[in-house]
């Protein structure tokens, strides 16, 4: 059987023609001899390894051959037209950088570059009456050797980076450039040093080993960390199949960076916690973590967890794709990986205790019960706040002020009693209480769990508080646990009952926690440290910032939007956004200012039958609003104007046309096109006002609301427009970006 190599740029093949792609590679994997398959070398190309094969009577597949004492190995290039796909053979190579040692296909004859996306070499411009302009790399003082003697980058791209002037020339020289020598260029204009950048790409000197032939140096080049971003290995049919017909997940999610791989696979002491923008990858880092943990540990329970219950569905699916044969947990508790969303987690950890959980809702809420199945509604706290608020000052019959209290103070500390609230303490709620006051909110709290009581339910707070109860108690009289190892995702967006529940869940030992965060999409409650439930990084702590979803274009109109805000991570450090760039260009955002209503929903259905015209894949397009009202307005007014769109809620993305979906529930997605709808003055919602108990609850409020439209606009991969119909919303940046 012949080994398979799977290049990037061969993962992104037409629709149309993968079904024959793994048919061709299936049958070549089996025997390469087949003479079916036509496997043919090529008449005076630069590389003799280099072949095609008869994928049909159309179609070529470009490859090269590197021949073994046993099984041959084959590089898949991709797949063209029979004329092109005999002009791409005769001019490419497969080779060892003498650098690095990193495995790299170049093209021999570089074709032309239009020259409106990569500036031609020009001398250094004098600008009238200023200071001679200094190239963008020369400026950060990175020289000729430093590239090509110290990185091995090829010499013609190093001597074209050291004459472009800014990050947006930069950028498109590097779109063309040889994948990990693109990403070092950008590394360096975001200011990383060159031994930074060695580190970041493993860019050390590979010494030569005696005896070792050209095809041994080869095949030690394709599994070099840095090769890793544009190669990946085929071990059966079925990943092979993966690849294939994984699109944009088998683009970025398959060939991780080595900073990337160097996280999903390091062990550590205790808590790790991985922060970055969104589309850094952290995600793809979780995922791969996982499948690194389960197969080096068999028997080992490993555990994902989120924040929503549409993330852990796609968290769930991610992982299948990745790998479908990694072994899956029949229960919580069993060997194997599972993912929950959080509130689930909780639940499963209740029902999994039984009869015996009336010892631990004793200790968090002072009454032994075992009526915990319901939820209690997010409406009982207003029924409380009517029936026993008559004490509390007017500023704070509040829902949402009482609901945070008892969440971010009573459930965290214990508090079961009268007594133990009058002392425990509020550090960071905003809201001084004196007695009297605290009286008044504790007539409210004991009302809310009477009304809870007589229900037989709990919200979703106290399940999480109940079952880290009963882990600790579980842990303290047997010594037992549920997981070996916890990875959370969207760690910003988790309350301290959450919290409190991982950390009893996973224990304390190597590698229990791996924690992924974003403080700048935090979207849903308030900002915790973790700290504060014993979980101490201990300078276990990194950042992504490469973003690989959307263009560089689309990310700065994201990040203006976070402008005016500050934001604060898990260990309870100021988060900035310095540094985040992302590894492609695109067109710069669409702003579309309307009138009315009915103007911007022509402009909009104007734009997506454009879009429309020009894509084969319908559900890459979506358009995003504040809420479902807004939502179910669109598609209304879209099918008025002849457009069909989707809603889409808790259900997942099915192909065949465009959707409509909240800016919440998007989270965790991403499509080709974006059209953010109805971002007015009147799109931040009147629960805000909701949090006029304090200046601060405000602001956070604020702050959840620019991060949603943060969220939002990092969804689009390709193409972002946005669109309002009177005044635009103050936090709406109403400048694109240039380039």
């Amino acid at each position: 059987m012949a080994t398979i190599i799977m290049s990037k740029l061969a993962g992104k093949l037409d629709p149309s023609v993968k079904k024959k792609a793994y048919a061709f590679l299936e049958k070549l994997s089996e025997d390469d001899t087949s003479p079916g398959l036509h496997i043919e070398p090529i008449t005076n190309s630069a590389d003799d390894k280099a072949r095609t094969g008869r994928v049909d009577d159309f179609w070529r597949a470009v490859l090269f051959k590197v021949p073994g004492q046993g099984e041959a190995t084959y590089v898949f290039h991709g797949i063209w037209p029979h004329n092109d796909a005999i002009a791409v053979a005769k001019k490419i190579r497969l080779t060892v950088n003498p650098v690095n040692g990193i495995a790299e296909i170049v093209t021999v004859a570089e074709p032309a570059v239009p020259s409106a996306r990569v500036p031609a070499p020009q001398a250094t411009a004098v600008l009238p009456g200023g200071p001679v302009a200094v190239p963008l790399l020369a400026g950060l003082s990175i020289s000729r050797d430093d590239l090509v003697n110290v990185l091995g980058i090829d010499e013609s791209l190093a001597e074209r980076a050291l004459t472009v002037p800014d990050e947006n020339a930069l950028l498109a020289l590097a779109e063309h450039a040889v994948e990990w020598q693109g990403l070092a260029l950008l590394d360096l204009a975001a200011g990383f040093s060159v031994t930074e950048v060695q580190e970041r790409l493993s860019l050390t000197r590979q010494p030569a080993t005696a005896g070792e032939s050209e095809s041994d140096r080869l095949v030690r080049g394709l599994r070099h960390p840095a090769a890793q971003v544009s190669f990946t290995w085929i071990e059966s049919n079925d990943e092979l199949r993966r690849v294939i017909e994984g699109g944009d997940f088998g683009a970025w999610r398959v060939f991780l960076h080595p900073e990337q791989r160097k996280y999903a696979e390091r062990s550590y002491n205790g808590p790790f916690r991985l922060s970055g923008g969104a589309g850094t990858g952290k995600t793809v880092v979780l995922l791969h973590r996982a499948r690194m943990l389960a197969r080096r540990e068999p028997g080992s329970r490993v555990l994902l967890t989120t924040f929503t219950t549409n993330l852990a569905d796609q968290l769930r699916m991610d992982l299948h794709r990745l790998d479908p044969d990694l072994p899956q947990a029949s229960d919580l508790g069993e060997p194997g990986a599972s993912i929950y969303g959080i509130d689930a987690l909780a639940s499963a950890v209740l029902r999994k205790a039984g009869a015996d959980i009336a010892t631990d809702t004793q200790a968090t809420l002072g009454v032994g019960t075992q009526q915990i199945s319901g939820r209690t509604p997010n409406s009982a706290w207003q029924e409380a706040l009517d029936a026993a608020g008559g004490m509390l000052p007017a500023a704070l019959r509040s829902a949402a002020f009482l609901a945070a209290e008892y969440t971010q103070v009573v459930l965290p500390n214990h508090v079961t009693t009268r007594e133990e609230y009058y002392k425990v303490r509020r550090p960071g709620r905003g809201v001084a209480l004196d007695r009297v006051k605290r009286a008044a909110v504790w007539n409210v709290i004991e009302g809310y769990r009477a009304l809870s009581r007589t229900a037989g339910t709990i919200d979703f707070a106290e399940a999480a508080n109940i079952a880290a109860a009963h882990l600790r108690r579980m842990a303290a009289t047997t010594g037992e646990r549920l997981a070996d190892h916890m990875l959370v995702d969207e760690g910003q967006d988790l309350g301290p009952a959450h919290w409190q529940l991982l950390r009893a869940l996973a224990g304390e030992h190597a590698n229990d926690l791996f924690i992924a965060e974003d403080s700048h999409q935090r979207i849903y409650g308030r900002r915790v440290v973790l700290s504060q439930f014993g979980i101490r990084i201990v300078g276990r702590s990194q950042r992504l910032t490469l973003n690989y979803r959307t263009t560089a274009q689309n990310l700065r109109y994201a990040l203006s939007v976070l402008e005016g805000g500050s934001y604060v991570d898990l260990e309870d450090e100021a988060d900035t956004t310095s540094g985040y760039r992302s590894a492609r260009g695109g067109p710069v955002p669409r702003l579309i200012p309307c009138t009315t209503l009915n103007e911007e929903l022509d402009k909009a259905a104007e734009l997506i039958k454009e879009w429309l015209k020009n894509t084969n894949a319908p559900e890459t397009i979506a358009v995003l609003v504040r809420d479902q009202w807004q939502r179910d307005r669109v598609v209304t007014g879209m099918a008025e104007r002849g457009v069909t769109i989707r809603a889409v809620d808790r259900e997942p993305i099915k192909p065949g046309q465009p959707v409509a979906m909240t800016m919440h529930r998007a989270k965790g997605t991403e499509f080709s096109k974006v059209l953010l709808f109805g971002v007015n003055l009147k799109s931040i919602p009147r629960s805000v006002r909701d949090e006029e108990y304090s200046a601060d609850a405000q602001a956070e409020a604020l702050l959840r609301e620019r991060s949603l439209l943060y969220v939002a606009a990092s969804r689009a991969r390709d193409e972002l427009a946005v669109s309002w119909s009177g005044e635009p919303s103050p936090l709406l940046s109403p400048v694109a970006p240039t380039g």
